[in-house]
């Protein structure tokens, strides 16, 4: 299976699940439930925000009391002068949005991309990233981040996930004002180093306590929500959870580096932030025209902390969205400048300069794609023979599948799964290891079970101890083992 295993375990292929799988695997409901039990590995490259459903972001707006603005089509905060009003207003409260058969469709639309171009008149692109704009306010409510926490996570636990890195922006605010502050100019570009010093000097590490604050915050809210340490403790409990901090590239220079550098900043001293990620549309004109400068600040933050890890979304792009000239060297650049180990999305990959060469690249340094289906299918409209899904592959890249905003495209990762089955061929042998990939690529600590000589799971247990023993990956890791084992138990119990 081209790049997408990580060692070796027990033969997937010919197991009692193996067999289960291809008597489903024509039968879309039955695959569904199949997949839906199947354990699953981690998903890598998930926007928290984004990953929310609409009906989430509609009862914490009720909760809390905001407003639907019927023509912006957007969750407000009322003020005196505009008070949420009822259904029949322009402003209704969204707890009376709920209770009309006609306008909660029309949010959950707007909110989402259920049913996005009759509501929207405009691409699915537009309608994908007009969404984060639309919720915001629901996000600015006391508890927001703990409560969208414990829905993604616990979605995950039901679907037999190990583990999540999700991307969020603790203490990003503040970070970013810092930068505003300071005028960007030419000389700034030229000396990031020195102007590293001075946006550091302004006052960045100060910032990293309260950020720590606002996870152990979140975090708090999460478990409660959940019920963890508790007999009704739900599965999100079971799920190794980690952070990856965005940087929004649509921001003027100043704000971006600023953030960049508090980013690398916060994962040095924080260890449930596990790495950075720039995020927003990679078309966006300033996006586009700032994209070196990006890639250079970013290979300065590393330089000043040697141990951040940086997955960076790249060649979210395709013809007819962006100039041909535009799809030239976004990964390669990411790869060779900024040293991301990870890749978002990479979709255009086959329009940069020595495609071959890239490949090469990308599989002799183990740089892994996040493949995101679904997404890159309504967002890009690249699906099927179209997507390179294959071609990274069968180049020995390293692939995982992930969800990118599974509450705006409607999903889950078995959903992602299903689509790898359906449209590619995937075989159960190749889904277990991608389930493994997305583990050995994860952004845990320590060292892979794999690496263990002689550590074959889910023979052999003892080989694998020392590794387990010291290495948080290795744990999760070996917690997959056992329950792909499981799993294939319960399948031949079955039978």
């Amino acid at each position: 299976m081209g790049g997408g295993s990580a060692g070796g375990g027990a033969d997937a292929g010919g197991s009692a699940a193996a067999r289960r799988f291809q008597a489903v695997r024509t039968s879309p409901p039955e695959l569904r439930a199949f997949l839906y039990r199947m354990p699953k590995g981690a998903d890598l490259h998930s926007h928290l925000t984004g990953a929310a459903y609409a009906e989430t972001y509609m009862r914490m707006a009720a909760d809390a009391g905001l407003c639907f603005d019927v023509k912006a089509l957007t969750l407000v905060a009322p003020t005196a002068q505009a008070p949420c009003g009822d259904a029949k207003s322009a402003r209704p409260g969204a707890a009376a949005v709920i209770a009309d058969s006609v306008l909660y469709p029309m949010a959950l639309d707007a909110l989402s991309t259920r049913d996005a171009l009759p509501v929207s008149g405009y691409s699915l692109h537009d309608q994908f990233f007009a969404t984060f704009g639309r919720f915001r306010a629901a996000n600015s409510v006391p508890n927001s981040t703990g409560d969208l926490l414990a829905e993604v996570v616990d979605r995950a636990g039901r679907q037999g996930e190990r583990h999540v890195e999700l991307m969020v922006s603790f203490g990003t605010g503040p970070a970013a004002a810092i930068g505003k502050s300071f005028p960007w100019t030419p000389q700034a570009a030229a000396d990031l180093a020195g102007t590293a010093d001075r946006l550091i000097a302004a006052g960045l590490p100060a910032l990293v306590a309260p950020a720590r604050q606002e996870i152990d915050a979140a975090e708090a809210r999460m478990r409660s929500v959940l019920g963890c340490g508790t007999p009704a403790a739900r599965p999100g409990c079971a799920v190794s959870v980690r952070y990856l901090q965005q940087v929004s590239r649509t921001q003027s220079p100043g704000p971006v580096y600023a953030t960049t550098l508090f980013n690398a900043l916060l994962e040095a001293q924080e260890p449930r932030v596990v790495g950075l990620n720039f995020v927003a549309p990679e078309d966006n004109p300033v996006a586009l025209d700032d994209y070196d400068l990006h890639m250079r600040m970013v290979a300065e933050a590393k330089r000043r902390q040697p141990g951040t890890n940086v997955a960076l979304h790249a060649g979210e792009l395709t013809l007819g969205l962006v100039p041909p000239e535009r799809l030239r060297d976004h990964i390669r650049k990411a790869v060779e400048i900024a040293g991301a180990k990870r890749i978002g999305h990479g979709v255009d990959v086959m329009y940069e300069d020595d495609p071959q060469g890239l490949l090469r690249t990308m599989a002799g340094r183990k740089v892994a794609v996040e493949v995101n289906l679904t997404s890159n299918d309504k967002i890009l409209g690249v699906s099927g023979k179209a997507h390179p899904l294959p071609v990274y592959r069968a180049a020995g890249v390293p692939v995982v599948l992930s969800t990118d905003d599974e509450g705006v495209s409607r999903i889950d990762l078995t959903n992602e799964l299903q689509r790898a089955v359906e449209e590619f061929g995937f075989g159960y042998a190749d889904l277990v290891g991608l389930a493994r990939a997305s583990l050995e690529h994860s952004f845990l600590p320590g060292d892979s079970l794999w690496s263990a000589p002689g550590c074959t799971p889910p023979v052999r247990e003892d080989a694998c101890r020392a590794v387990t023993a010291r290495s948080e990956k290795a744990r999760v890791q070996w917690g997959l083992e056992e329950a792909l084992a499981r799993f294939d138990r319960e399948i031949a119990e079955v039978r």
